[in-house]
């Protein structure tokens, strides 16, 4: 099983969406019992919440279910459960970097690097800005080309 984590600062915003943006994904393209995801956050602020309203309304509206998710802290084992720990911006891989150590196995990287034609690296903090549908399009372009890669990268 190939696991993948996201990781932004609260996990209730980007990272939780982009879980379940790639779940979906994974479940209509028939991955979903060789791909598994999650989320987390650097922080602990928010543990043990839903996703934010924000977030669970996009979703719904969307057709994506993020029932069953709440908000968890990432901790210093997650470098070695995970294939892929996939950041949301710059100081949330900064964290997990730090975290992970050298020789951590797990691939380390913003979601918006395997996005070729992005106009951001950065995933922006809805919790912040507001702006919901934006980090829903970022966040999907960048789910669809991390699923290319892993599915390229493991012959999937």
């Amino acid at each position: 099983m190939i696991k993948v984590l996201f990781v932004c600062l609260g996990n209730i915003c980007r990272s939780p969406m982009a879980e379940a943006v790639f779940n979906d994904m994974l479940k209509k393209s028939g991955l979903e019992d060789r791909i598994e995801a999650d989320s987390a956050g650097t922080g602990s602020w928010h543990v043990g919440k839903p996703p934010h309203e924000g977030t669970r309304s996009l979703l719904s509206d969307k057709k994506i279910s993020c029932e069953g998710l709440y908000a968890r802290q990432i901790t210093d084992k997650d470098p070695e459960a995970f294939d892929y720990i996939i950041a949301m911006d710059a100081e949330n891989a900064g964290h997990v970097r730090s975290l992970a150590g050298y020789g951590s196995k797990a691939v380390i990287r913003r979601l918006l690097d395997y996005v070729e034609d992005s106009e951001t690296a950065d995933v922006p903090d809805p919790y912040y800005t507001g702006n919901f549908e934006e980090v829903y399009e970022l966040v999907a372009k960048g789910c669809r080309e991390l699923l290319k890669d892993i599915r390229k990268e493991h012959n999937l």
